[in-house]
């Protein structure tokens, strides 16, 4: 068995296609989803329906942007707290001076 990091080097881990929420909402809201998608597309003339699949496709673009952002910072953030925490800077106990 590989360690995360040879995995990582490698470049077999892909977080994003591997993260399913856990959240009892995420299917029924997926579903509601693909039930509303086929209700526009039969509302909506073919070319309008594509002009509809491209303005999601371009909010699913944003979405993707910010999930990436939202990793870094998290992941960053959580290195910085095991560097003060290995280091002992800004110990937990309050100075009295």
């Amino acid at each position: 068995m590989k360690s995360i990091l040879e995995e990582l080097y490698g470049g077999t881990i892909y977080p994003d296609e591997l993260i399913i929420s856990r959240d009892p909402e995420y299917r029924p809201l997926n579903k509601k989803i693909s039930g509303t998608m086929d209700m526009w597309k039969n509302k909506l003339s073919e070319h309008d329906f594509h002009e509809l699949e491209k303005l999601l496709d371009l909010r699913s673009q944003v979405d993707s942007m910010h999930a990436e952002a939202s990793f870094m910072y998290g992941f960053k953030l959580a290195s910085w707290i095991m560097i003060e925490v290995m280091t002992g800077k800004g110990e937990l106990v309050r100075n009295e001076d």
